[in-house]
């Protein structure tokens, strides 16, 4: 079993920056893929990053959306169980509730319904 709980949320003025993290509970913290889903009012969740778990290796992958490519970067410590998305350039569309999920995807990284455990949401809100 996993428990997440993100954090960082906040208002930001458009092109400022935020960082997310999602500490997450469990001694497999390391095997899973993780990664960062939003939700914008009145639309579907969608993926925004992933990031694949180590394998014993110090490399990992990572995914984005393409919307958030070359803004976003994710992140992860597996000493501290903690992921993270560092998310600069902002824009007022990337206003939504960022959630945070683990799970053994596969390749399906980009899936809702591969992800096992979900965090809480936190909102972020970039005003124009």
């Amino acid at each position: 079993q996993v428990q997440l709980v993100e954090s960082g949320g906040g208002l930001v003025q458009a092109g400022g920056s935020l960082r997310l993290s999602c500490a997450a509970s469990g001694r497999t913290f390391s095997t899973y893929t993780m990664g960062w889903f939003r939700q914008a009012s009145g639309k579907e969740r969608e993926f925004v990053a992933a990031i694949s778990w180590s394998g014993g290796n110090t490399y990992y992958n990572t995914y984005y959306a393409d919307s958030v490519k070359g803004r976003f970067t994710i992140s992860r410590d597996n000493a501290k169980n903690t992921v993270y998305l560092q998310m600069n350039s902002l824009k007022p569309e990337d206003t939504a509730v960022y959630y945070c999920a683990a799970g053994n995807v596969g390749v399906a990284y980009f899936t809702r319904r591969r992800y096992d455990y979900w965090g809480q949401g936190t909102q972020v809100t970039v005003s124009s």
